[in-house]
């Protein structure tokens, strides 16, 4: 091989992994939430024929490669697909690339996951882009409870939901209760001639809401649940989920932020926050997310000098 490992490593950071065994890199190109338009579609096509060995392959974090790039055709790569809005990346111990379903397209969806994943992708994966971080740290937005893109195996995840609005008072207790049969988990159920709704095994689907005929359940709250500490890889974890199902956007925006800066200021260098978080104690974690102390003490921490050598531990 004529490149040397400098410079492998210099533009795997700029978004360029090498082809095992030759001189060729995949150019990663950041879709934002897995959405890109036609021009870009046919802009990456066209760069793949261009500078590439013409393919195109997905991954699982919704980005797309380019393989097949020499190196000294990397600039000239970025500059063509810079034309469509395009940008490569996705690598390091940073934010990583936000996953999104398709959110209220899609049959069940709860909410709207293209725009609030693209708000992430612009406020943490752009707006933290040169914070180093342990180790990398991957976001995840579902639109309900079927965890499609399985919020709770990543770093973050924020599911969308819909608390239902039980009126007591309308339920007649029918015998064949059109909303127990309804509710895909069971936690709905008749007893003793009334609905009852075990609100521990209810995860706030929605599916029961507007299934009653006698409008025992004709609304509900929509909602965002958040999962700390998942991570899908050698050693799985399942990640957590907060106690307070917050309601507010900006306040799951802050979540965010206050995650991404104790992991920073708390988190040894290589370690996932899964880790973080086992040594913490998720009951510690969650009570410093809902606290400020950590934003009044954001500049502190993003300026200081952190995990400046690598070494992943998992």
């Amino acid at each position: 091989m004529a490149v040397s490992a400098a410079d492998i490593k210099r533009v795997k950071a700029m978004g360029f992994l090498n082809n095992k065994g030759t001189d060729n890199f995949s150019a990663r190109i950041i879709t934002v939430n897995g959405r890109i338009t036609a021009e870009q579609s046919q802009c990456i096509s066209e760069a793949a024929e261009k500078f590439g060995d013409g393919h195109v392959t997905l991954t699982t974090r919704l980005t797309v490669e380019v393989p097949g790039v020499p190196y000294e055709k990397i600039e000239e790569f970025q500059e063509y697909i810079a034309k469509a809005g395009l940008v490569t990346g996705g690598t390091g111990s940073k934010v990583r690339p936000v996953v999104s379903c398709k959110g209220t397209t899609c049959q069940y969806g709860l909410l709207d996951s293209f725009a609030l994943s693209e708000e992430i992708h612009h406020r943490f994966y752009e707006g933290y882009r040169e914070v180093r971080l342990p180790h990398k740290f991957k976001i995840a937005v579902g639109g309900c409870p079927n965890n499609c893109v399985k919020p709770d195996l990543n770093d973050l995840g924020v599911i969308g939901q819909r608390i239902p609005t039980f009126e007591e008072e309308y339920c007649n207790g029918c015998k064949k209760c059109s909303v127990e049969e309804a509710c895909p988990i069971g936690a709905a159920k008749v007893v003793d001639g009334i609905l009852e709704i075990d609100r521990e095994k209810c995860n706030n689907c929605g599916r029961c809401i507007g299934q009653c005929h006698f409008d025992a359940i004709e609304d509900g709250t929509y909602g965002y649940k958040i999962y700390l500490g998942g991570r899908w890889g050698k050693h799985v974890a399942q990640g957590q989920a907060m106690k307070k199902v917050f309601t507010d956007k900006e306040e799951v925006m802050s979540i965010i932020e206050k995650a991404l800066l104790l992991y920073r200021e708390q988190g040894k260098t290589g370690e996932r926050f899964a880790d973080t978080i086992a040594r913490l104690g998720f009951e510690n974690v969650e009570a410093q997310l809902m606290g400020d102390a950590i934003l009044e003490r954001k500049q502190e921490i993003l300026d200081a000098p952190l995990h400046l050598t690598g070494g992943a531990t998992c």
